[in-house]
């Protein structure tokens, strides 16, 4: 079977959907790890606390994933029946996977610097941690609007 520009095109953005998000998380996870990791070493009672702050960020990821398996789904990629898209379908549903390609990858980048900073509540005052996990649930907002936005574009699109 020989794959047209449109299914091209569609998987192209479920990659990204899933790629982009994944980069963020990985990256915003590893910089509240390390934040983690030196709050860790002087009390290691703190691991419950900061090992919470620290998973916030992966959450992009998941949702980016979430988009892809939804694109994969809607274009018959999964279940056996890959629908023949044409090259303006296809864009259409590229399109829908950017607002959590793009978001995703920013927010959990922004989410690991905020949940780091996070760390530092924990450290000199661990009974504050709601306050660090407030701050770092702010910025999970705009990936939940993105993730959102790339849904109820992906349901609108009609085959």
């Amino acid at each position: 079977m020989e794959i047209t520009l449109g299914q091209f095109i569609a998987l192209l953005g479920a990659a990204l959907a899933v790629l982009l998000p994944g980069i963020g998380s990985a990256k915003g996870v590893g910089i509240a790890g390390e934040s983690a990791a030196g709050v860790v070493t002087e009390d290691p009672n703190k691991f419950g606390q900061t090992l919470l702050l620290q998973a916030m960020p992966g959450t992009q990821g998941i949702y980016g994933l979430l988009t892809g398996f939804v694109i994969m789904q809607k274009i018959g990629l999964i279940g056996g029946n890959f629908l023949p898209l044409t090259t303006y379908q296809g864009l259409l549903v590229f399109s829908s996977a950017l607002p959590i390609a793009l978001v995703g990858l920013y927010s959990g980048i922004a989410q690991g610097k905020t949940a780091a900073a996070g760390m530092g509540i924990v450290a000199k005052r661990p009974e504050e941690l709601a306050k660090g996990i407030t701050y770092a649930a702010i910025v999970e907002t705009y990936a939940v609007l993105a993730l959102l936005a790339s849904i109820l574009m992906l349901f609108g699109i009609k085959f």
